[in-house]
Order: structure tokens, then C-alpha cells, then sequence
């Protein structure tokens, strides 16, 4: 790709956001970030980083001024008890900087838009069971998705179809499924799962208690940042418009995660379970059938390498925080 080729990441202060623009500037494109604040744990990459609240539409126009193509990760958005206890802030904020970024990128006659999505869109009904068949791009209707935090997701993919079909804007979607990494959120309430639970071990005397919320039988599938740029890249350059799966189709139960995070850290580790912490839906995991139909790949990282990444970052983190303890167990809520 060109130099010449200038683009957009919306959320480049974020985990995502930060990590697609050193992939992107790395393939040769100018890249403009942009959000509300800077990467936190190191200089971002972008040719041009502008700190904007994307809430507002002025905002939106300089951002998405003069470039070919808009990545579109900004949004208000956490772990599950983030998500579970701000919808109005959720729904409120994600919406008013989605709907006016691609109106500013329709307007300032951008040749294409990436939306980022959610798997939280899909059905409720279809996640009640730990031992859930894996979700498929056209099951997201009849639809029932994530009080909040879903339905902004699902009301934009929407959006972004009748901008394509309306507009011409040439528009893609994917669905994130379960994103994790180095240089991401691992306190402070917004963390996911992985993040949360290297955090308590880390933490942790070898033989202490981390408590995990819910009874730790709920399911997920975990993919690795470096695998979720790479398909967020294909993405773009195809020639797909529909919503498209992006996440390992690996499923295990929290409990396990915290086994498999114990091993890496060389740790025995005990679980007290909290039931009356959010836990999210039962089971999800993510059908790639079409991601490798259309894309002709699929995600490469195993869990095991990189929660041993994401561990080792975490783990130096808190040692230059100076926050790792002498002893007595550790029960921290995230």
C-alpha cells in the first residue's frame, strides 16, 4: 500500500486502537489517531494523534478530513461489570460518536469505513448454556442482544449498511470476539477477563484465593491482539460488506482460564466464587466458518502463548507499581 494512502484510527488511545495503528504505519500507510486521550503505556505510532471527544460532530469532521479509509474503534466501553452498570453513558456516548463519524467520513467523501462490532449482539436466548454451539454471522436475528451495550452495536451495524446501500459509502463490520493482549486495561473496573485474572494472579502468593465472578462455569473464546489486527487488515482490503466473526473458536470456562493463567504464572491457585458479581451470558464462542471462507485465514496465536505474553506485561507492570505483596491472599473485585 502506498504512503500516499492516509487514514484514521478512531480509538488509537485504546487497546485496539493502539496496537492497529503501529500495524498499519508499519505496512506504509500515514495514519492519523485520534481520541479522547493518548495510548497510556507507550507513544503511539500515528503520523498525527489529535485528542478529541468524538461525541461531537465538529470533532468528527477533523478527524476524518483528508483521509481515504476511517477505522472506527472509538467507543465507550469496558469489562462486563462496566457494561452491566453504565448502559445510558454507553448507549449515549458510542452512539453520538458512531453516527457522527460516518457522517463526517460520508461528508468529507471518505472512500471507506470499518465498524467495529461485538459479539455481545447475538441473541441471548442463543448464550444459556456453557455448552453453546458456536454463533454464526447470521444468527444475530431475531435479535436480543446485550442490554446497552449490544443493541448500540447492532443499531450501527444497521447504519452502516443503509450508508452503503443509501450513500455509497463502502462500509465493513466485524465482530470482536473477546480481544486480549499487552498494552491493554488490567485495573481500574474497565478490564476483561484475561487481563482481570492475570492481574489477581500476579498478585497472588503461590497457594492463595482469587475470587472469579459468577461460578466460573460460564464459556468464552479468547483471541490474541495480534491476530485481531491482522484480520481487522484483511477485513478492510476485501471485498466483504456483511458482519464477519473475528475471534479464536476455542471455548473454555472462566475457571479454566484461571488454570491455564495459573500454570503460566507457576502458581497453585485456589477460586472463591462470587455469584452475585455480573458474569455476562453462559456461553459464547465464535463460528469462523465464514471468517475463513472469506478471508482465507484464521487466528494463529494459541491461548496459551498469548495469555504467556499478556501475563509476563501485566506482571511488570505491577512490579514497577510496586504492588506486588509479601504475602496474605488476595480477593480483589474486577
Amino acid at each position: 500500500m502506498s504512503e500516499k494512502t492516509r487514514v484514521v484510527v478512531t480509538g488509537a488511545g485504546g487497546f485496539i486502537g493502539h496496537h492497529l495503528v503501529k500495524y498499519l504505519v508499519a505496512k506504509g500507510y500515514w495514519v492519523r489517531g485520534v481520541d479522547i486521550k493518548e495510548p497510556e503505556y507507550e507513544a503511539t505510532a500515528a503520523h498525527e494523534f489529535l485528542v478529541l471527544d468524538l461525541k461531537y460532530w465538529e470533532n468528527c469532521q477533523k478527524a476524518t478530513a483528508g483521509v481515504d479509509e476511517v477505522y472506527a474503534l472509538a467507543a465507550n466501553m469496558g469489562g462486563i461489570g462496566f457494561i452491566e452498570s453504565n448502559k445510558g453513558l454507553i448507549v449515549r456516548d458510542s452512539t453520538l460518536i458512531n453516527i457522527h463519524t460516518i457522517e463526517a467520513a460520508r461528508e468529507n467523501k471518505c472512500k471507506r469505513f470499518l465498524f467495529t462490532s461485538s459479539a455481545c449482539i447475538y441473541p441471548g436466548y442463543r448464550q444459556k448454556d456453557p455448552d453453546v454451539i458456536p454463533l454464526k454471522e447470521e444468527e444475530a436475528y431475531p435479535a436480543d442482544p446485550e442490554d446497552g451495550y449490544g443493541w448500540e452495536k447492532l443499531y450501527m451495524e444497521r447504519v452502516c449498511r443503509h450508508y452503503r446501500e443509501d450513500f455509497g459509502l463502502d462500509t465493513r463490520i466485524v465482530r470482536f470476539h473477546n480481544i486480549f493482549g499487552p498494552l491493554g486495561t488490567y485495573d481500574g473496573g474497565r478490564e476483561k477477563s484475561p487481563a482481570a485474572i492475570s492481574r489477581k494472579i500476579s498478585l497472588a502468593n503461590d497457594g492463595d484465593i482469587i475470587e472469579v465472578w459468577g461460578d466460573g462455569n460460564q464459556t468464552r473464546s479468547y483471541c490474541y491482539i495480534d491476530d485481531c489486527v491482522e484480520g481487522i487488515y484483511r477485513l478492510m482490503r476485501s471485498d466483504f460488506h456483511e458482519p464477519l466473526n473475528l475471534g479464536q473458536d476455542r471455548m473454555l470456562s472462566i475457571n479454566e482460564l484461571v488454570d491455564v493463567v495459573a500454570k503460566i504464572a507457576g502458581k497453585t491457585i485456589y477460586r472463591s466464587h462470587d455469584l452475585t458479581k455480573p458474569q455476562g451470558v453462559r456461553g459464547r464462542n465464535s463460528d469462523n466458518t465464514l471468517l475463513r471462507k472469506v478471508l482465507g485465514w484464521e487466528p494463529q496465536m494459541s491461548l496459551e502463548d498469548g495469555l504467556a505474553i499478556t501475563y509476563k506485561w501485566i506482571d511488570g507492570q505491577l512490579e514497577k507499581k510496586g504492588a506486588k505483596k509479601k504475602s496474605a491472599p488476595v480477593e480483589t473485585n474486577a
